[in-house]
């Protein structure tokens, strides 16, 4: 462990790691016992390699014979209704020329399903949302079962998408593997603008075309959404943990140094295999020095409130215990150093131009944040992450990233933080342990004490938003949105009404046992409430009227009911949910097996 770490951040590390040892022990050994002395396909019996490769053209059966060619598994979550995904469609051709090219192999393995949370907001289907993660992980560990492949490479960009090929691949920890992005669509209508907009239709003051067509002017081409959610999150905490190349987070598809930049991963993926000369397998990659590194990125950008589950799901499969107490002493040391919205008006086009991921390594590194000695798939170790790839006559290099940011109003340095401390709390009290993300919450915001509202569902608050039985001082708490009562959908929809109640000047909150994703802005919300109602916890017992107390600077959420009343009180049952329709009856053994929010709200043992 670096020398020159913070102290927090060295403890926190430390802590992790103790907590997690035998686990991690037990996880490592067994990735180690997988990795052969040649490709692993030498052991399958003759029919078996066979079959593995009868499909291939006569040269690449000749090197799958062979027990000197590494052979690499492509699974991607390719498809073209979903501009993220939809420029991942030439990716296997471009890598498998590649790696053929380096004197490698490699094959299409399988196909991952990839949903868009921003369509189905609301819908049925956001009901499927959270376990589609478990269920990609699923699916990935199909596609590498085959024990045909030395390494993988991933190729995914959205929410869930991501977490679960991770989770997926460390299943198959002994392989290594790089994550693969496809990068962000041009900016569109400013967020701003984007905003103002869903405000009105809120109000009624503008109507559905005028809202579609502001939706449209944002989400306009292929490529990645450009506000700074979840997918977005997800390059950058992907970059950080060191499984992009350097530099490749928010490169646009459709570009020579995007293409470039995809077939570096091909052949660089064979030079990490068991037969190249720098073994990196994926399970040894992501120790508790990279989630660190991710927690700490993830606070430092204000990132998605999702990666508090998805991260610690994403350590539990590699033998490690993350938990919110981590994100929050993490927080206390970690400064917040861009404003992108939903926490500012900035995109990701514009944090990229201004120094991107480059600029706030090298600053993290600096202030000692981050683990400097942590691996990394595109170099030794983090610290030569401090780079931008560039495309000119000798190919893809890379040059020393900017020691300047180009824009103060979007990407700032140490030195000069948005806010001295990380965008996420921790908050706890009677209600149970909850997130809260403070990045865009204004400091008179923070505090909130006042009668609750209860809800079962986005549709009730709205409706009583348009009767106007909200226009007050308000806790709003809409309950029975846990994993276990029906898969934790993300509540975007809460988002305008409150912003507007607020922006009336009333003090306004938020509880709940659901998601907000990158919709957590400026009205305070506690989020990912744990346990949630549905599995006995304290919110099924709060009444319309009562006062609730959020402190999201003191770390502070409590109902102010004396604890005897409050304790004898029934709980309110579950309002009537369809379990069936789009999928939904699918995933009953889901909603009966899903852990908690707080350990990642995961289907798997942990």
């Amino acid at each position: 462990m670096s020398s020159g770490l913070d102290p927090v951040v060295a403890r926190v590390t430390e802590r992790i790691a103790r907590r997690s040892a035998d686990r991690r022990a037990a996880y490592l050994e067994r990735i180690r016992d997988a990795v052969r002395a040649g490709p692993a396909r030498t052991a399958l019996g003759c029919a078996n390699l066979a079959h593995g490769f009868a499909a291939c053209a006569p040269a690449e059966k000749l090197r799958l014979r062979d027990e000197v060619t590494p052979n690499i598994a492509i699974v991607s979550a390719y498809n073209d209704m979903l501009s993220a995904h939809q420029p991942l469609q030439d990716y296997p051709a471009i890598l498998k020329k590649a790696i053929g090219e380096a004197g490698g192999t490699a094959q299409f393995a399988g196909g991952v399903p990839a949903m868009c949370d921003g369509i189905t907001q609301g819908r049925a289907g956001m009901e499927l949302s959270l376990f589609s993660r478990d269920v990609v992980a699923m699916a990935t560990a199909v596609a590498l079962s085959h024990d045909m492949f030395d390494g993988a490479l991933l190729l995914g960009v959205c929410d869930k998408i991501v977490p679960g090929l991770v989770i997926g691949a460390l299943s198959f920890g002994h392989l290594p593997v790089i994550l693969v992005s496809a990068g962000p669509m041009p900016s569109g209508l400013p967020n701003a603008r984007k905003a103002k907009v869903r405000k009105l239709f809120a109000e009624g003051k503008v109507g559905r075309a005028e809202l579609l067509e502001a939706e449209a002017a944002s989400y306009h081409s292929p490529g990645t959404c450009t506000f700074y959610g979840t997918a977005n999150s997800n390059q950058l905490l992907m970059e950080v943990m060191g499984l992009h190349l350097p530099g490749a987070s928010f490169v646009p598809p459709g570009t020579a140094l995007r293409e470039a930049l995809t077939a570096e991963a091909g052949r660089r993926v064979l030079e990490l295999t068991a037969l190249g000369g720098d073994h990196t397998p994926i399970g040894e990659l992501l120790d508790e020095r990279a989630f660190v590194n991710g927690v700490v990125a993830l606070l430092a950008t204000g990132g998605s409130t999702n990666h508090t589950l998805h991260l610690v799901a994403m350590a539990a499969a590699a033998g490690i215990e993350l938990t919110w107490d981590d994100f929050d002493e993490l927080s206390t040391v970690t400064p917040l150093l861009t404003r992108l919205y939903p926490n500012g008006t900035a995109d990701v086009n514009h944090f990229h131009a201004a120094g991107g991921t480059a600029f706030l390594i090298g600053e993290l590194l600096d202030a000692g944040l981050l683990h400097p000695d942590a691996r990394v798939v595109g170099g030794k170790t983090l610290a030569d992450y401090r780079v931008v790839p560039e495309l000119g006559p000798d190919g893809l290099t890379w040059r020393p990233g900017p020691t300047e940011s180009g824009d103060l109003h979007v990407l700032r340095p140490v030195a000069d933080p948005f806010d001295a401390h990380g965008g996420l709390r921790t908050v706890t009290g009677n209600l149970g342990r909850a997130v809260v993300k403070i990045s865009a919450v204004a400091p008179e915001h923070r505090v909130v004490e006042a009668p609750a509202r209860v809800f079962g569902s986005q549709q009730e608050l709205h409706a009583a938003f348009e009767a106007g039985e909200l226009d007050r001082d308000v806790v709003v708490v809409v309950r029975f949105q846990g994993p276990r009562a029906n898969g934790m959908p993300e509540l975007h929809k809460l988002t305008p009404p409150l912003t507007v109640l607020q922006d009336r000047g009333h003090r306004v909150a938020l509880v709940t046992d659901g998601r907000m994703s990158g919709a957590s802005g400026t009205v305070p919300a506690a989020i990912h409430l744990s346990p949630e109602a549905a599995a006995d916890g304290p919110l099924a017992r709060v009444r319309d009227g009562d006062v609730i107390r959020l402190d999201a600077d003191a770390g502070e959420l409590r109902v102010l009911v004396p604890e005897e009343e409050f304790a004898a009180r029934e709980p309110a049952a579950p309002p009537p949910a369809e379990q069936y329709g789009t999928g939904r009856e699918l995933f009953a053994a889901f909603r009966r097996a899903v852990g908690p929010a707080e350990r990642g709200a995961g289907v798997f043992a942990s």
